[in-house]
């Protein structure tokens, strides 16, 4: 795409810093930056650059992305396609609209079924594409279990597609639009339950305080950066013995079938471990917090670090929820 051509679309902005739109704050620079308000834009942003092969990334909130700290040389398309609206049981929302909003859409119209969400950033886009939710402790919930349809814009065959709940293939922390890069969110229709008002509210300060408590929301960061483990059936049954018998609370987290990513390294001793300005966080060790400045390189190698500890001690893989771009 040549400047003369980039320059006629308006709403292009130049050198924009990508750190400013990540809950991490970190980020290089993009050559191109446009931001999408109406699905139309989004759509025809789209089919501008492809036509002029120019490589493109679409952001939505910035949570659970890691951004090369190096320069891209393309176009960042940022998501703010924020209309919604409520009828009966249902609420309409595009893709941009932010959790925190899409939350309190719902207690205003006593609507429940999204309480857990409490606390989590980014936009509704981002958490269907991830499955985004909560398990554990007191908190447990996926924004799979409410979604009625996902309205997508197929990139590769410039079409809008509807997928009905059961062929978004939601699974623990992935989806259909996941796993296939060309489908874009464009919005989507969440199916949830008339409540009392005062209860919805109770629920959502409840998860707020478990998030307080356990998690370290004062620093920047991306969120879990892992995966929780989840053990397959021979897994479950040969589990190493000489392991249980030196991480006893293994035993427990076997019956469930998944061992959570925050203990496995936890017992690896990297609570607190510092690289450049990433640290992993001493109040929930799955969190890997920006303290002082940090670059994307800090965090990656912190990220390896863990990897490669976790399996020199359990034998076990894990996996990045976190998804890197222009590395």
């Amino acid at each position: 795409m040549d400047q003369e051509s980039i320059n006629s679309i308006p709403g292009i902005q130049f050198n924009v810093l990508l750190k400013d739109y990540t809950t991490f704050r970190i980020g290089g620079r993009t050559k191109y930056f446009f931001i999408a308000r109406t699905k139309n834009e989004l759509i025809e942003i789209i089919k501008s650059a492809r036509r002029n092969n120019l490589p493109f990334f679409i952001l939505g909130g910035g949570s659970k992305l890691l951004i090369s700290d190096k320069d891209f040389n393309g176009l960042v398309v940022k998501i703010q396609n924020s209309e919604f609206k409520v009828q009966d049981s249902q609420i309409f929302a595009g893709a941009g609209v932010l959790t925190p909003k899409l939350i309190a859409i719902a207690l205003d119209n006593n609507l429940t079924g999204l309480e857990y969400l409490k606390g989590i950033p980014g936009t509704i886009g981002g958490a269907i594409r991830g499955n985004a939710g909560a398990s554990g402790g007191s908190i447990t919930g996926f924004i799979g279990d409410v979604i009625k349809q996902v309205e997508v814009f197929d990139k590769n065959k410039e079409k809008i597609k509807v997928f009905k709940n059961k062929e978004c293939r939601f699974n623990y922390r992935t989806s259909v639009f996941k796993e296939n890069q060309s489908l874009i969110i464009l919005s989507c229709i969440l199916q949830l339950k008339k409540g009392n008002k005062s209860e919805i509210e109770k629920r959502m300060n409840d998860y707020l305080e478990y998030r307080k408590k356990n998690q370290p929301l004062n620093f920047a960061s991306c969120g879990s950066i892992f995966k929780n483990y989840v053990l397959s059936k021979s897994e479950v049954s040969n589990f190493n013995k000489k392991l249980i018998k030196e991480f006893p609370e293994l035993e427990n987290f076997i019956k469930k079938g998944t061992i959570p990513a925050g203990y496995l390294i936890d017992k690896c001793n990297l609570k607190g471990k510092i690289i450049g300005g990433a640290k992993v966080s001493e109040k929930h060790a799955n969190f890997i917090v920006n303290f002082k400045n940090a670059k994307a390189k800090d965090v990656k190698e912190l990220i390896d670090l863990i990897k490669n500890k976790v399996k020199d001690k359990f034998k076990i893989e894990l996996e990045e929820e976190v998804q890197y771009f222009n590395f």
